[in-house]
């Protein structure tokens, strides 16, 4: 089984590659799924039905086009700008995350995802 998957939101495409991490092996594990896309501003969250353990290195600011997992309600967070939460340039999610895979593709492609896109996720 590869270890890239592809993220398709409303209509874009994001193919990112996994890490080695619980995390990253937990999503595989439960690929392919559906779910619904929140848009907020400067990310995009993913409801799963995975869960995982918050990661010794979690953390909240991420650099565009890491993928991040919030083990506590179970969601991917993608930042791909300026978030309510970030401080000067930085992408900043609300809370820590577990960085589990990295896009491969331009993630503000993002900006055009709307509350209650469709979301599917599979291996590729």
């Amino acid at each position: 089984m590869s270890n890239k998957i592809l993220i398709s939101i409303g209509k874009q495409k994001i193919e990112a590659q996994l890490m080695d991490t619980q995390t990253a092996r937990n999503i595989k594990d439960a690929l392919p799924f559906g779910c619904k896309a929140e848009a907020l501003v400067g990310q995009v969250i993913i409801e799963t039905p995975v869960m995982a353990e918050t990661e010794e290195d979690a953390r909240a600011e991420i650099k565009a086009g890491e993928l991040g997992f919030w083990a506590d309600t179970g969601t991917i967070a993608i930042g791909y700008a300026k978030t309510p939460d970030s401080k000067g340039d930085e992408i900043r999610l609300a809370a820590k995350a577990n960085i589990w895979a990295h896009a491969v593709t331009d993630v503000t492609l993002l900006k055009s995802v709307k509350d209650d896109d469709f979301v599917f996720i599979e291996s590729i």
